[in-house]
Formats: structure tokens, sequence, C-alpha cells
């Protein structure tokens, strides 16, 4: 009898143990996408163009960066610019006119609207990255203004160089989080957020952007940067 009470005691706290393991990873994942913020991390120099002919003749990074960008903002709106269920919603973040209807690409049925592609934004990797690229957008000036990659990093201007930046995640962001399809939102998503951190919401979980929009900021390296609200300009440098 005794025997039988110590093993049942055993696979009870077996159990317990294996179902708090469990919660605590559901926890730590959740957790880990939940604090994505593409505003925080690491800045690099940025360069942002309109079209592939401008970086080209710009004359700023290899020509065969300059194709490989403009190729990976191509696709990067096509898998991954912000979506809304309304094109009325989507013109309050971007502006009446610059908004599009789209549909899905694997197969689902309905639509959505997305912002206008309105250039291509290439940052320089420390250590001997390379450079990325990725897709940008331009918001009304009633939400701040200025541009933002597909990640919902905002490009920058640092005041002591003089130089566009924006962050790596911005343009390079985790595995998880460009694996993740974005969230079609909504007027309530939208305003509950004020418009800012609504241009990327995802399907699992949404990372809200918990930056500070004041007209300036400070990186940990000391330096000052610029808003984007405050920088509505730069493109071909």
């Amino acid at each position: 009898m005794t025997t039988r009470k110590r093993s049942a005691s055993l696979q009870l706290t077996t159990m317990l143990a294996g179902a708090a393991t469990l919660g605590l990873t559901g926890c730590e994942d959740h957790n880990s996408q939940a604090s994505f913020d593409p505003n925080r991390g690491e800045q690099i120099q940025a360069y942002n163009y309109k079209t592939l002919a401008e970086c080209l003749k710009a004359d700023e990074v290899p020509d065969d960066q300059c194709r490989t960008s403009y190729a990976a903002a191509q696709k990067d709106d096509a898998e991954s610019a912000p979506r809304y269920d309304e094109r009325s919603t989507c013109e309050d973040v971007y502006g009446p006119g610059n908004c599009v209807p789209r549909s899905y690409n694997n197969g689902s049925s309905g639509s959505f609207f997305t912002p206008l592609l309105a250039g291509f934004v290439i940052g320089r990797m420390l250590d001997g990255g390379g450079y990325r690229g990725t897709s940008l957008y331009r918001r009304s000036d009633d939400y701040g203004g200025g541009y933002y990659s597909a990640w919902g990093g905002r490009l920058d201007r640092d005041y002591s160089t003089g130089r566009t930046v924006i962050t790596r995640e911005s343009i390079d962001p985790p595995a998880a989080i460009r694996q993740t399809p974005p969230k079609v939102q909504t007027r309530t998503s939208v305003v509950s957020r004020g418009g800012f951190g609504g241009d990327r919401s995802y399907a699992r979980s949404s990372y809200g952007n918990s930056s500070s929009y004041a007209t300036g900021r400070s990186s940990s390296s000391g330096r000052s940067y610029a808003s984007s609200g405050g920088y509505r300009g730069g493109f071909g440098g």
C-alpha cells in the first residue's frame, strides 16, 4: 500500500512539474514575441530611395546592393506590408489615396488593404555584415508623418553626424518575426495604438511599439536622434 501511494505521488509530482515547464515555456515564447520593438536596438546607417534608378544614380552603395535591396523591398512589400480591413482605416494612417486592395497569396479567401510602397531603405550592417534592404511606407502627418519600414521601424536622423539611421531590427528582424504574417488590423486596433505601432500587428501576438515619440530621443550611445515626425525627407541620401 505504501509503495502504491509513493508511486502515485511521484507520478502526480512529475505531471505537475511537466505542466509547469510547458506553461513557463509558452510564457517565455509569448513574452519574447510581445517584447519585439523595431525602434529599439542597434542604430545603423541607412540609405533610402524612391526607385531603383535613384539608388543607382546616387552611387552611395554598390549597384548590385541597390538591385538586391530593391528586390528584397518588393518581396517584403508583397508578404509583410501593414494590413487593414478597410481602406478608410488604412488611409487614416497613410493618407487619402495611398492604400490599395490586396488578396491573400496563400489560397485563403478575402482581401485587405495595404499602404502604397513609398520607396525602399538599405541598411549598412556593422562588423562587415554587408547591406540589407526592405520596403518603406510614408505615414500621414496626422499620425506623425515620416517613413517606416515593413517591420514598423522608422527612419531617423543622427544629429551628431547628419546621417540617416534606422535600427537593425527594422530591416533585419528575428526569424520568428519575419516568418509571422501581419494581422489584418481594424479601426479599433489602430485607434487603441493611436496609430503608432499600428503598422505591425501579428497573427500570433501583437508587437506594440513602446518607444517614445517625442521630437527627439537618445540612444544608448548618447547620440541624439530625430523622430520620424520631425524627419520627413532624406530620399537619395
